[in-house]
């Protein structure tokens, strides 16, 4: 109330006055360009979080194809990785099928090798038989004595034989 004292009628149709020109005067030169100025900030904020939400999509994009292609690389790897192991497997296989018929022909060899070895032992096992049996006859053609002479001779050659 004390300020409505101090202040006169003329003086405040005064200020009404001068408020009234000063709004006028402001909306007319200042206010126009200050909401211009906002609406310009205002739609450069929008085009800036539009930007953004264009950015985070193109990233998540990228992100999802850089996720595709590295589960394609890991599928790729792992393909080739049992690709070699079968290969691996394969090769073994037939490294163990070629030791295998190596070690039947070396088996086989020996065999033939033995079986060489058993006939001629039986040849030299023959020709011995059959010296010994000329020898032994030779004697005893040589001597032909009495019949309890043959078998006493015959007895000696055998343990002539025992003997060598």
């Amino acid at each position: 109330m004390e300020l409505l004292k101090l202040l006169s009628g003329p003086e405040i149709i005064a200020q009404i006055f001068s408020f009234l020109i000063l709004f006028f005067i402001l909306k007319t030169f200042l206010w126009k360009p200050v909401l211009k100025l906002l609406d310009e900030r205002k739609a450069k904020m929008a085009s800036d979080f539009q930007k953004i939400e264009d950015v985070k999509k193109e990233v998540s994009s990228l992100k999802n194809e850089f996720e595709e292609k590295l589960e394609s690389v890991h599928a790729y790897g792992r393909e080739k990785i049992r690709e070699s192991i079968e290969e691996g497997r394969k090769a073994a296989e037939e490294i163990k099928k070629e030791a295998q018929a190596s070690a039947r022909a070396l088996v086989d060899d020996a065999k033939i090798g033995i079986e060489i070895e058993i006939a001629k032992a039986r040849m030299r096992l023959k020709k011995e038989v059959v010296d010994l049996t000329i020898m032994a006859t030779e004697e005893i053609v040589q001597q032909k004595l009495t019949e309890e002479q043959d078998k006493k001779l015959v007895v000696d050659f055998l343990e002539k034989l025992d003997q060598a």
